[in-house]
């Protein structure tokens, strides 16, 4: 089955966040932007998922609806394939999102006043996560050098020996710098959180979206020993754009982990799954690969053609092509504007709605988050403004 990402398919009237005018008015101002902000794709899902969420939707009934054994397998069998990985079914933790999930993880491991270290810049809802549930933020900031992130592991070692830090949220692959961690980088910071007490939660939500050259290593395959002491957030959200149908799947291999971590699912309500969700992860974790494979060479043709673009056309600007996610973090700082004029002339120059690189925390200041997930016409029209909009400036 051939695949085509080039159509643009007007999101419009969907309930979308991304795309819907009255959203886009209250979330930034402006409803005519071009927008490329939240991270979902804009192309249609497998072809084997569509078919499988309309059989099921012509049954016509909706009720309440639990997990069987051809999900536990579909997750089983597709991180043994992908990523070697090899995971038992009474690991796997149904919920409804990865960022719920961490709110539960703290929920369950942090007391009022207790500690969780992220590497900023970084996901935001991390921090809301941290703070909203009692707990305060400790920042082990990545090093960047021009458009290269590294982690500061005597940072991190220092701040780890705190008693009250409790928790590492590890964003792998990194949003939004796009860095594919390799193995001896987690290997290092796995060693300090075991010698400090310091529990890891991997988010590995975009561990499928991995470019040429690079290979996703998940934290928690690496030993038994990093296994015990972490927990894995993974969902086929991101790769199959599912996040509408909001199905999340936590793998805890430590028994008693699991068990503190159920007592707080149980606490919040959290039961059933949603009836499509199961489907839709069924049937993309299945019969999904050969779209997967598709859509990974069409994001990184769009990242290279971000690429081309700003070194021939935009030298004010920087940007490195990320190893994974398909997120691009590009480096406006040499326009020489504070983070609100570079958010303004965005939105109400430029009509483009993006995520402005303050939003992740100190170190994101003056960078802007493209979503590439995108028909190519997208992202040149996108492109093409901040090229004009530059030269307007000189």
């Amino acid at each position: 089955m051939s695949y085509t990402f080039d159509d643009v398919i007007d999101r419009k009237n969907t309930n979308s966040i991304k795309w819907e005018p009255a959203v886009l008015k209250n979330l930034f101002g402006e409803d005519d932007l071009l927008s490329m902000w939240v991270a979902d794709m804009d192309f249609k899902c497998p072809d084997p998922v569509v078919e499988a969420l309309v059989k099921r939707a012509s049954h016509g009934i909706y009720g309440y609806s639990d997990i069987d054994d051809g999900y536990y397998d579909a997750i089983i069998q597709w991180n043994k394939r992908r990523n070697d990985w090899h995971l038992d079914k009474s690991w796997i933790v149904f919920t409804p999102g990865v960022v719920p999930a961490v709110n539960y993880l703290v929920q369950a491991f942090c007391k009022t006043g207790d500690k969780v270290i992220i590497q900023n810049p970084v996901y935001y809802p991390f921090s809301s996560a941290i703070v909203n549930n009692g707990a305060t933020i400790v920042l082990n900031p990545l090093k960047e050098t021009d458009g290269d992130y590294v982690m500061d592991y005597e940072d991190l070692e220092e701040k780890a020996k705190d008693p009250r830090v409790k928790l590492l949220i590890l964003c792998s692959p990194h949003n939004p710098v796009g860095r594919v961690w390799r193995k001896e980088e987690l290997e290092r910071l796995g060693e300090i959180c075991i010698a400090n007490h310091v529990l890891v939660v991997a988010d590995e939500i975009h561990s499928d979206l991995i470019m040429s050259g690079h290979k996703h290593t998940p934290f928690a395959g690496i030993s038994e020993a990093f296994a015990n002491n972490s927990i894995t957030c993974v969902a086929p959200s991101k790769t199959f754009n599912l996040a509408g149908l909001q199905v999340s799947n936590i793998i805890i291999p430590n028994e008693q982990l699991r068990n503190e971590y159920q007592i707080i699912l149980e606490n919040n309500a959290i039961r059933h799954p949603n009836t499509f969700g199961i489907v839709a992860l069924e049937a993309a974790y299945t019969k999904g690969e050969p779209w997967l494979e598709a859509v990974l060479e069409y994001i990184e043709g769009n990242m290279d053609y971000i690429k081309t673009f700003v070194d021939e056309r935009l030298p004010e600007i920087k940007f490195k092509k990320p190893e994974g996610t398909y997120l691009a973090w590009l480096d406006f700082r040499g326009l020489g504007m504070d983070q609100k004029a570079l958010e303004s002339w965005m939105q109400k120059e430029l009509k483009l709605a993006l995520d402005e690189g303050y939003i992740f925390g100190s170190g994101g200041e003056g960078f802007e988050r493209i979503n590439a997930a995108c028909p190519r016409v997208l992202l040149e029209e996108a492109l093409g403004r901040i090229e004009q909009g530059i030269r307007n400036r000189l």
